[in-house]
């Protein structure tokens, strides 16, 4: 049997099983058609070669079958043109002129070989030898002119799915182009070109039948097995790798001299013992295994799916986060349960959640010196522990620690790493519907991961956001009652002063006692507020007169003594009593002591649309706008010297915000300053509080 005959049996074989392949998952669209016709042609086209050299068969047989091969190769680029500008709702008549185009061009050359084979001797050789070539030139003319025009035009996305078929089917008419081209030139075809051909042809066919995997408006579950692309690239670099060295074998052999025949055998028995031990390498296999499968096959998931799945999964709505990461991650692989450990301020991680699994003793903190922390932290590899098990040198160096067996039914260890920290791992434990992962499932439990690093990342902030809230709060707290603190010790070192000038005088004692038992109450209430956390008591309905009524009675023994003027009518707000005569006792003492004595405070109470306006008032120093604007407002800044805090005004202003007003102050330095304060007025219908 010939080298051409086994060249185009070979072709046979691999269309016929193509075939068989696209007839099985037939979809009843015309591109499918097209396919599997432009596949069956291509194998009767071998199948007539090969009749025609072990039987005699006709040439005509050869060269129908030929004309249908390159004929429905064409349609189908055509119908791939057609398809894409469907879907991109471009104009597509022209794809239908095409196709007419390339019928009467078939049926033209089937007429011509028709023709020729009925009476050739009375046809000119032109038509017998030229004419054939001429139409043979031009179908594989057009084939490369549709490749070129489907991969120009395809997007990036489109081109992972067509562009193994441009190759096969590129190298099938480029191929063919240059045979008949050389034929045409010397009036008859190469045969050493005539008999590769088959070879040619069947290289193809992988290269088609990816591009129909990955093509699933063509062809319904159409799959290529990874062992078998696997087995035969393995064959193949081994092949290659043979010749390379028989190649440098005989080079050596023929150079060598006298020792040349010594040397060959010692090179071939090297060589052999190296490919023996690549062949056999676990990791070299694993490496050609990932290889294959990222470059040649569909992918496994489908990633917006996917990444909605686990997005969602993450941002529920329950406050649980470490058991939402290890649902989310744990799902990608059809897990049902985990551990999560995430690390902490000081050298270690602690156990922070768990799902599915009972945790067991011992376990709640690791060392970030554990030997499976520090492998994961280096690598940032995911840890299949099966895969350990049964091939420990894929893993390097790597020693399990005795905490992982403890852990019941564990399987993949996870690394969630966060700006290139380990910042938590997680184990996960076995799935009932899926018992082993490849490359593409650690890809999407790495990326995933690191996803979830920055969620459990930003937990962490918010829990330590949290917490200096609290503490900030506190302070907050701490700083307001020491200032009245500091009123109420003012008031007592009043009393102390006088009391030796005015121990005797009946009105001096009632005064003393009554500023006592109001001290008493001031006291009480803070000491309230320190255990309760909470500044003041809670709003209630309050009249604005008879307040200031009684904060300006208070300040009546202070000089300048304020006057007071109140509307007609009573308004009223929502507020707490004691907070908010603080702050206009604040403000009317400020004024009292910025004040000369001859000088004058007055508290104004009046009402505009739906506010209620209390101004302060005073003819004392005033305050000039870099104060106001830089200094007035800023807690811890005071002008009083040793005396004062500086945190009566911010808090004054603080609260009013609170209730949905404000204060805003005008000042002339040397003429005075009035603080205007606004409230929400309230209908005082209700009781007062």
């Amino acid at each position: 049997m010939s080298i051409g005959t086994l060249s185009h049996l070979g072709a046979l074989a691999a269309y016929a099983l193509l075939t068989l392949l696209l007839a099985i998952s037939w979809r009843r669209r015309r591109i499918t058609a097209l396919l599997t016709f432009a596949s069956g042609f291509t194998a009767l086209w071998a199948l007539a070669i090969v009749a025609t050299r072990l039987a005699q068969a006709p040439l005509l047989l050869v060269q129908l079958a030929e004309l249908g091969r390159d004929l429905f190769w064409c349609l189908f680029l055509v119908r791939i043109l057609h398809q894409r500008a469907r879907a991109m709702e471009t104009e597509t008549s022209r794809y239908d002129h095409w196709q007419k185009a390339l019928l009467i061009l078939g049926g033209g050359t089937a007429l011509l070989f028709l023709a020729s084979s009925g009476r050739p001797e009375s046809l000119p050789a032109l038509l017998l030898v030229e004419a054939p070539l001429l139409a043979w030139l031009l179908f594989s003319l057009t084939g490369l002119l549709l490749i070129e025009q489907i991969y120009r035009n395809a997007s990036a996305d489109e081109r992972w799915a067509l562009k193994y078929l441009c190759l096969g089917l590129g190298s099938l008419f480029a191929y063919d182009f240059y045979m008949y081209s050389e034929a045409l030139l010397f009036k008859q075809i190469d045969p050493n070109l005539w008999q590769a051909r088959g070879f040619i042809n069947a290289l193809a066919v992988p290269l088609v039948a990816i591009s129909a995997a990955r093509n699933e408006s063509w062809t319904s579950g159409i799959h290529v097995s990874r062992h078998v692309v696997f087995h035969s690239l393995t064959l193949l670099i081994a092949g290659v790798y043979l010749l390379v060295m028989a190649s440098a074998g005989f080079f050596i052999r023929h150079y060598g001299g006298t020792w040349g025949g010594v040397l060959q055998v010692a090179f071939f028995v090297a060589t052999g013992l190296l490919l023996l031990i690549l062949l056999f390498s676990d990791t070299l296999r694993a490496r050609i295994r990932v290889l294959l499968s990222k470059h040649f096959f569909s992918y496994k998931y489908d990633y917006r799916e996917e990444w909605s799945r686990f997005t969602r999964t993450l941002a529920s709505g329950d406050d649980r986060i470490p058991e939402r990461v290890i649902r989310a991650l744990s799902a990608l692989v059809n897990s049902k349960g985990g551990l999560l450990w995430l690390k902490t301020e000081e050298t270690r991680y602690e156990l922070i959640g768990q799902w599915g699994i009972t945790v067991p003793e011992g376990i709640e903190e690791i060392s970030d010196e554990d030997p499976l922390i520090r492998f994961m932290s280096n690598s940032g590899w995911v840890v299949d522990l099966d895969e350990y098990r049964s091939t420990p040198s894929l893993y390097e160096d790597l020693e399990l620690p005795g905490w992982i067996t403890t852990v019941p039914d564990a399987w993949l260890a996870i690394p969630l790493q966060f700006r290139d920290e380990l910042l938590a791992i997680l184990v996960i434990r076995h799935s009932e519907a899926q018992k082993s992962i490849n490359w593409e499932d650690r890809d999407l439990l790495k990326m995933a991961g690191q996803q979830a690093a920055a969620h459990l990342a930003q937990h962490r902030a918010d829990q330590a956001l949290m917490q200096a809230r609290q503490f900030e709060a506190f302070n907050r707290l701490s700083a307001y009652i020491v200032h009245d603190l500091k009123n109420i010790l003012a008031q007592q070192s009043l009393i102390v002063s006088n009391a030796e000038k005015h121990k005797h005088n009946p009105a001096f004692v009632d005064d003393v006692i009554a500023t006592v038992r109001n001290s008493v109450d001031r006291m009480t209430r803070l000491m309230e507020q320190m255990r309760s956390g909470m500044r003041g008591s809670r709003p209630g309905l309050l009249k604005l007169g008879p307040l200031l009524e009684q904060v300006v009675e208070r300040r009546a023994g202070h000089r300048p003594v304020p006057r007071l003027r109140l509307p007609d009518t009573e308004l009223c707000v929502m507020a707490d009593r004691d907070q908010l005569g603080t702050v206009f006792g604040h403000l009317v003492q400020n004024a009292q002591e910025a004040t000369p004595d001859d000088g004058s405070v007055e508290v104004r109470l009046f009402q505009e649309d739906d506010r209620a306006i209390i101004e302060v008032e005073d003819t004392g120093v005033g305050m000039d706008a870099a104060f106001i604007s830089e200094r007035l407002f800023k807690p811890f800044d005071s002008t009083k010297g040793l005396t004062g805090m500086g945190i009566g005004v911010f808090e004054s202003r603080e609260y009013i915000r609170s209730l949905g007003g404000d204060i805003r102050v005008k000042s002339v330095p040397g003429e005075g300053s009035l603080f205007r304060i606004t409230l929400p007025h309230r209908g005082c219908d209700g009781e007062e509080h």
